[in-house]
């Protein structure tokens, strides 16, 4: 094979595995490709066009999106909830259209208090729509190799953000009402698109509860708030989500404030990121098939997580290319860690799940994501930005600690049957 015949065959190869042969999970995929090209396109564009077209002040901004966020926290029990009641398809063809509204409205905000509110309901709508698709992924696909479907679709999201945020470029670069307009209704476009690829879905069926275990309702099933041992897990769990902050907020700014690295090795971390999670997030999956070698996988990833953080503390002390070299080493381990901890906490929120109750427990397991993704930033402002090199090595201890504790908790669990 020549070498621009090997070159051609690579972009195909990658194409194979981020769509894959079954019927159903390329369905999914096709999904989950367009929902991550749609989030690329707004999160890439959303705050100039809020500071830039709305005319909002970046304080006000971020204020608004705090409170947001705190709604959305609240959304995944009642929306799981939902779903296990009426079908986590039919409620997602209900959630599809409103969304897209939602985002067009949008483009009618003048004022701060409607800001507030159209952004508390998109990001309610957002929120809940993801418990309910994980709650239909759950119930869709075969429980053999379904955390290895999930890996593959957190690549082909990883993918689709990355398309995503290249096509929001023009908008940025163009600097206009209109071009950010566009990027709003290509987002609306893009969440119709899934509600008709869900039309060809049929509604799984809800499996039968476990019988004899904890946090059992009177009515057979167990409830995800009164189970002690899930709401530990989702907690434990919850802390190694802080990662996502370390990466999006608290790396940027140590690189630029704390640091003598270029301001460029902000975004070589992030394509980093953004590559290993495409290429190697299945791989990373593979050998976690139960909740005792999932507990396990989350507590490698933390130790990786806490050495990361090293890593990046490393980096205050040295010339520009140390500083460069520790951080992007730091990124690479980081990285690791989180495709290991993404992977055990598949497992661990469905094995542990009632399969009668997907859609609450799911909505338990990502509410907990959601309020570390809100506190995240903050967490990481008060230790690494605020304290330098100390606060790194904080974070590191809170990584170290919640992901070995993980085994223990589990300690003593059977796997229940998902549905199929």
């Amino acid at each position: 094979m020549t070498s621009s015949t090997a070159a051609a065959a690579r972009p195909r190869a990658l194409v194979r595995r981020l769509l894959p042969t079954d019927p159903l999970l390329r369905r999914l995929a096709l999904m989950t490709l367009v929902n991550a090209v749609g989030d690329g396109l707004f999160v890439t564009v959303n705050v100039l066009f809020f500071t830039r077209s709305i005319g909002l002040t970046p304080g006000s901004v971020a204020l608004g999106l705090t409170v947001a966020g705190v709604c959305g926290v609240f959304a995944g029990v009642p929306m799981g909830r939902l779903a296990d009641r009426t079908g986590s398809r039919r409620l997602l063809l209900v959630l599809g259209p409103l969304e897209a509204a939602a985002v067009l409205g949008y483009a009618f905000v003048h004022s701060f208090a409607a800001f507030v509110a159209l952004a508390c309901a998109a990001t309610v709508l957002s929120r809940g729509a993801v418990a309910v698709r994980s709650a239909l992924i759950a119930r869709a696909l075969p429980a053999e190799g379904q955390v290895r479907s999930r890996a593959l679709l957190r690549s082909v999201a990883n993918a689709g953000l990355v398309v995503g945020s290249g096509g929001a470029a023009l908008a940025l670069q163009a600097d206009s009402y209109a071009g950010y307009v566009t990027m709003l209704v290509l987002d609306a476009v893009g969440f119709l698109v899934v509600t008709a690829l869900l039309t060809g879905l049929a509604e799984p069926a809800t499996a039968l509860p476990r019988k004899g275990v904890e946090g059992r309702s009177a009515g057979g099933r167990r409830t995800a708030l009164r189970d002690r041992r899930y709401l530990l897990v989702t907690a434990l769990h919850a802390v190694l989500e802080l990662q996502l902050a370390v990466l999006t907020v608290g790396l940027p700014l140590w690189i630029v404030l704390g640091t003598e690295a270029p301001a460029a090795t902000v975004a070589a971390v992030n394509v980093v990121n953004c590559l290993l999670v495409v290429l190697f997030q299945v791989r990373a999956s593979r050998g976690v098939t139960d909740v005792p070698s999932a507990a396990r996988a989350c507590a490698r990833g933390a130790l990786l997580l806490a050495a990361g953080c090293l890593g990046y503390a490393a980096a205050r002390y040295g010339p520009a290319w140390a500083a460069a070299a520790a951080l992007l080493a730091g990124a690479l381990v980081h990285t690791l860690g989180e495709l290991l901890t993404s992977a055990g906490g598949w497992t661990l929120s469905l094995d542990l799940a009632d399969a009668g109750a997907h859609g609450e427990y799911q909505g338990v397991f990502l509410s907990g994501q959601a309020g570390a993704h809100v506190i995240g930033p903050l967490v990481v402002t008060l230790t690494a930005v605020d304290h330098g090199a100390v606060g790194w090595v904080v974070l590191a201890g809170l990584f170290a600690l919640a992901g070995p504790a993980l085994p223990a908790a589990v300690r003593g669990s059977a796997s229940g049957p998902r549905a199929s």
